[in-house]
């Protein structure tokens, strides 16, 4: 969701930049702060202690991420790193609570927003504990290009090693699984890249 840049800017909120690989948030740290993409891409991911990561999502221009625990005096439950050079919004916690009292179109837009981050992950959920590597990264690519609104077949701008994160699959196993379902002419292998 997209909060006016002009409306973030009245109520007090900054611009700052964040190089490629720069942590934005912490998991476990205290929720103080609405964050919205003006341009650049954030990464949030979860890690074990073999340095395993799941990643939660990705986030560009426009978008806001990590706002669930604003609502409900939380942590972050997860990392977020600029994925790529990003400038980013940054506006309290408490100023954004106003906004969302004062301006109730905002409010519902937010509304619609959460439903909808909830539902997605009741999705991924389902299709995670699903045993099949093929299904798993089936359901992802679904999910993608159903966020794009996409339904031609294109280029998976994701590595090999992006997709195990987000099915928390090894790296060999979707490896695997494309072969496998470039066979069934579920994907296109060209040159080496996947195409969905």
């Amino acid at each position: 969701m997209q909060i006016d840049l002009d409306l973030l800017f009245t109520w007090g909120a900054i611009a700052k930049e964040y190089p490629k690989g720069k942590m934005v948030f912490c998991e476990d740290e205290k929720a103080n702060f609405y964050f919205q993409i003006i341009e650049g891409s954030i990464r949030m991911f979860n890690s074990n202690e073999e340095g395993k990561e799941f990643t939660q999502g990705y986030f560009t221009n426009g978008q806001s991420f990590g706002e669930p625990p604003l609502f409900i005096d939380e942590t972050y439950p997860s990392t977020a790193v600029a994925f790529q050079d990003s400038k980013i919004i940054k506006l309290s916690k408490d100023k954004l609570i106003k906004i969302l009292e004062e301006n109730p179109v905002v409010q519902k837009k937010f509304l619609n927003l959460m439903c909808q981050r909830i539902h997605s992950k009741a999705i991924s959920s389902k299709d995670i504990i699903n045993q099949k590597p093929e299904f798993r990264i089936m359901a992802f690519l679904i999910a993608h290009k159903k966020n794009k609104n996409c339904y031609e077949k294109e280029l998976v701008p994701y590595t090999r090693q992006e997709i195990a994160n987000f099915t928390g699959l090894r790296v060999e196993t979707v490896i695997r699984a494309f072969t496998k379902m470039s066979k069934c002419q579920k994907v296109d292998i060209i040159n080496h890249k996947v195409f969905y």
